[in-house]
This record gives C-alpha cells, sequence and structure tokens, in this order.
C-alpha cells in the first residue's frame, strides 16, 4: 500500500490516504490518531496540509476533533451523500423507490387532504393536460401533480425524499418521453384524475393502489 502522498491535491490525496488506513482498522472506532508531526512524517506532506485532510475527514463524519484532546475515529468509512446514490442507481430503482415512498402518500392524502391540498391537485391536473406542452413543460406539469399528491399527505420527510429524485427523474423522464411518447396519453391522464378523484373520496385503499399501478406501468416502459 501506498504511504506517501505523490499528487496534486495534496489535501485530497493525504484524507484518502487516512481514511484508507481507518478502513484497514489500523485505528479502531473511538481511537486517538497520532499528532500531527507524526501524520505528516508518514504521509510526507506539511502539517498545514495534514490540518486540511483531517478536516475533510472531519466534514465526512469519520474524525471529530476535541479541544486538548487529539483526534478521534467517529466512523469506519464515508457514508456515500444522498444525490452520489441516486447518480449510481438506474432509473427503475429510482421509480421502485418512489412506488414504496408514493403510494403510502396516497393513502396518507386520502386520509388527511384539506379543501386547499384539492384545490391544488386540481390546479396541477389542469396544467399537465394544456394543450401544445413540450415535453418538458408536461413533465415538469406532471411532477408537479406528484408533489402535490406528496403534499397532501401532510408528512415533510415524504416531501423532501421526493424532492431529492426529482431533478434525476425529470431529466430521465424528458429523454424517455421523447424517444418513446406515452402510447396514450388520454389514457395516462385518466390515471392521474382518477388518482386526484380517490383522494377527494377519502379512499385510501384506491389511492395507494392507483399510485402504485401507474408507477409500475412507468417503471416497465423504462424497461
Amino acid at each position: 500500500m501506498e504511504s506517501q502522498v505523490r499528487r496534486h491535491p495534496l489535501a485530497e490525496q493525504a484524507a484518502e490516504l487516512l481514511l484508507s488506513r481507518i478502513r484497514g482498522g489500523e485505528w479502531p472506532l473511538g481511537h486517538r490518531l497520532p499528532g500531527e508531526t507524526t501524520l505528516a512524517a508518514q504521509l510526507g506532506v506539511g502539517r498545514s496540509t495534514v490540518r486540511e485532510a483531517i478536516r475533510e475527514l472531519a466534514g465526512k463524519g469519520v474524525l471529530a476533533s476535541r479541544q486538548g484532546a487529539g483526534v478521534f475515529v467517529t466512523a469506519l468509512d464515508v457514508t456515500e451523500e444522498w444525490d452520489i446514490v441516486l447518480r449510481r442507481a438506474t432509473i427503475a430503482s429510482v421509480i421502485e423507490a418512489r412506488i414504496a415512498i408514493e403510494a403510502e402518500a396516497a393513502a396518507l392524502a386520502a386520509h388527511r387532504r384539506t379543501p386547499a391540498d384539492l384545490r391544488s391537485l386540481r390546479r396541477a391536473l389542469a396544467a399537465r393536460a394544456a394543450e401544445g406542452q413540450t415535453v418538458a413543460e408536461h413533465v415538469d406539469a406532471d411532477m408537479e401533480f406528484h408533489r402535490a399528491v406528496l403534499v397532501a399527505a401532510h408528512n415533510d420527510i415524504l416531501v423532501q425524499l421526493f424532492d431529492a429524485f426529482l431533478p434525476r427523474l425529470r431529466l430521465a423522464m424528458i429523454d424517455m418521453l421523447e424517444i418513446r411518447p406515452v402510447p396514450s396519453e388520454r389514457a395516462d391522464h385518466a390515471a392521474h384524475e382518477q388518482l386526484a378523484d380517490a383522494i377527494a373520496a377519502r379512499n385510501p385503499t384506491a389511492a395507494a393502489e392507483l399510485s402504485r399501478s401507474h408507477l409500475t406501468a412507468l417503471k416497465e416502459a423504462f424497461a
């Protein structure tokens, strides 16, 4: 294993080497790292570079500096950021996650929706049915409808999860519809109307099933 940093940026490389040693078990969870001078000599860099590397790993939750005590290991690896996980996921996997989130949200929306929520759903329905839209405009209107369902569930965590999907999902939907338009736009819109009606009727079972069936068909279209 390399023991010294050879290329720039030095701090990033030093952080990678420190992380590889932590992963390798050299410093167990809760263990105190050697001092800056020792680490600098081991890595072949200056103390300022070591400090920057430690700050980087502290920002990722791997290390923690304790005033007067030193630097301690607080995690044995870096937890991948959510957006990186999403970028690596296939669009089918993203839609499967949407099914889990949105089917439950649709049921909750049927229980919890307010008159204002219903107005938002109807406005979003009208917007996605507008004539003469570009593919991107239609996708944006469709995403707004699905988000309105999440908002009607009155669960902030579900909304945040959906918002995390949106950027990748939007681009994938635009690409797909430009290559392979929906076979029947009328039937597709009717499915959204039925979902809105089930929420309005306070029918959580129907709302969840309609959400699930629509998104399952969408997943199959990407296959």
